[in-house]
């Protein structure tokens, strides 16, 4: 006779926002397309897939790819009706933690230069572009990168130190 484990979950407001991690790479690649990103690479090993839900809505994702000490942000994503109200900072703040319980001490985001904004008013630092490539061996962003010369092009890296998240320091 096998053991029964029913999640408890504690009721929801409906416009509360929740994060939380998913396996479903459909609901994954349905967000990324509703909010004209690519989709491509969601079946490799090592994401771990973060969604954002507004009263049962899902309203973002981010995917975060994790290698040895180093993570790259391969995807943050809010659907155009619901930005400009803190879901995309609550879901680079669990991608943030997501990547440092996996054991990386450096998160990278790479994408358009108008993205900048975002990732430095959330911590992160302008990188070169190739060096940070370079840091991020076997990821699907690097490789999708390395492969398609002129995707890189007008393209921006950003890295953030993560190696003190979690330090309390007294």
């Amino acid at each position: 006779m096998g053991l029964r484990v029913k999640k408890i979950r504690r009721p929801r407001d409906d416009g509360e926002l929740v994060i939380e991690q998913t396996r479903d790479r459909t609901r994954v690649a349905t967000i990324l397309a509703a909010t004209g990103m690519p989709t491509g690479g969601l079946e490799r090993p090592g994401h771990c897939y973060l969604t954002a839900r507004v009263g049962g809505r899902l309203v973002g994702v981010a995917a975060v790819e994790t290698r040895i000490d180093v993570a790259v942000l391969g995807a943050l994503a809010v659907v155009a009706a619901m930005r400009r109200r803190g879901i995309g900072a609550a879901l680079l703040a669990a991608a943030r933690r997501a990547a440092h319980t996996r054991g990386a001490r450096e998160l990278y985001a790479v994408g358009p230069p108008e993205a900048g904004v975002f990732f430095q008013r959330n911590g992160f630092a302008p990188v070169a572009t190739t060096p940070a490539i370079a840091a991020l061996p076997g990821t699907f962003v690097a490789d999708q990168l390395r492969t398609s010369p002129l995707a890189i092009t007008g393209w921006t890296a950003w890295l953030l130190d993560i190696s003190r998240d979690g330090i309390v320091i007294r």
